[in-house]
């Protein structure tokens, strides 16, 4: 092995040895901070916890951040409920592992996730606590059920982020949004909130390997840049969905654009 390749490799031990005491430690710190809190206060005490969650596993796998857009832009989490209180969908592409940490630092929201990570080591332990969605996209019982969740989440207040091309791709092409976001954003008349997201070259990149393959060669970059651009949000109740769903992905698509060339600006500028 070549000597970059044995600091690369240490890197990635040491990172994931990391991330295990910090995913345990902080949960035995938000579980404290939630015995102690009043009954009122627990879900933003949860949400504060998520926050720090997402900013440490950024620190820890070297990922040099721009943020774009309403809330983010000047360092605040975006919001998961709306003036009325009811709670936002937020869509976005999937390009790597890398994406949950970011939306845990800059979008307050549950996620909708494979259902096979609830079972993961470490991670699914983490991805249960935080009230994470779990959907089996073969599975038509298992998606009826994730549509009713986000419903309810949606109803109490709550928002949820969906990756809704339903799988990660490399590139900055968003592919074909499968439906049952937006029809619990219709049932519920939520804002859907489009984000946009890109990497700096195709290292973070997750495609045809193995997760664990991918989490080895991402873990073993000194740094990762990424850019996030939030639009405005979008209501539509009662329409059209896959109309609707295809405007979202186009606004995605421009939002991811506008990711990529800012990273590209910020990197002539830094050169």
């Amino acid at each position: 092995m070549s000597s970059q390749g044995l600091v690369e490799k240490g890197r990635f031990l040491g990172r994931t040895a990391a991330f295990v005491g910090l995913t345990f430690s902080m949960y035995g710190m938000l579980e404290i901070d939630t015995a102690i809190s009043p009954v009122s206060e627990r879900q933003a005490v949860l949400h504060a916890w998520i926050r720090r969650y997402g900013e440490a596993l950024l620190r820890l796998y070297g990922v040099e951040m721009i943020a774009r857009g309403p809330h983010v832009e000047r360092g605040d989490v975006y919001p998961g409920a709306g003036a009325g209180g009811r709670g936002r969908v937020f869509v976005m592409n999937h390009r790597s592992g890398l994406d949950i940490p970011i939306c845990l630092a800059y979008i307050e929201a549950t996620i909708l996730s494979r259902a096979d990570l609830s079972g993961w080591p470490v991670i699914g332990v983490a991805a249960r606590r935080v009230g994470t969605l779990f959907v089996d996209r073969t599975n038509k019982q298992s998606g009826a059920a994730a549509i009713s969740a986000m419903t309810a989440s949606i109803e109490r207040g709550r928002a949820v982020l969906v990756y809704p091309e339903g799988t990660t791709y490399e590139g900055d092409e968003v592919r074909p949004f499968k439906p049952g976001a937006f029809l619990a954003a219709q049932r519920t008349g939520a804002e859907i909130v489009p984000v946009g997201l890109a990497y700096e070259g195709a290292a973070a990149s997750f495609g045809s390997e193995s997760f664990a393959d991918h989490m080895v060669r991402v873990s073993g970059a000194p740094r990762t840049r990424a850019a996030i651009v939030v639009g405005e949000p979008i209501v539509d109740v009662g329409g059209d969905v896959a109309e609707l769903r295809e405007r979202v992905r186009a606004e995605v698509q421009a939002l991811v654009h506008a990711a990529r060339r800012a990273l590209d600006v910020d990197g002539e500028g830094s050169s």
